[in-house]
């Protein structure tokens, strides 16, 4: 699944306002997303933020099933 993030970009290797990311997992709350870092990561579904809260995060937009 290929999902784009939108919202406030955060960490230099998490996430980046706009670009489209590989899910290689997905369950009822979370995506695995391969992040800027190269690695897999869980993500929330509903609002995908840094867990020390320094930025509010954004959302996810399905681009390919």
């Amino acid at each position: 699944m290929k999902l784009r993030y939108i919202g406030e970009s955060f960490g230099v290797d998490s996430l980046t306002n706009g670009k489209i990311y590989d899910a290689v997992e997905e369950d009822n709350d979370y995506y695995r997303v391969i992040d800027d870092s190269g690695e897999d990561y869980l993500y929330s579904k509903i609002n995908p933020a840094p867990l020390d809260e320094s930025s509010p995060g954004g959302k996810w937009e399905i681009v390919e099933k």
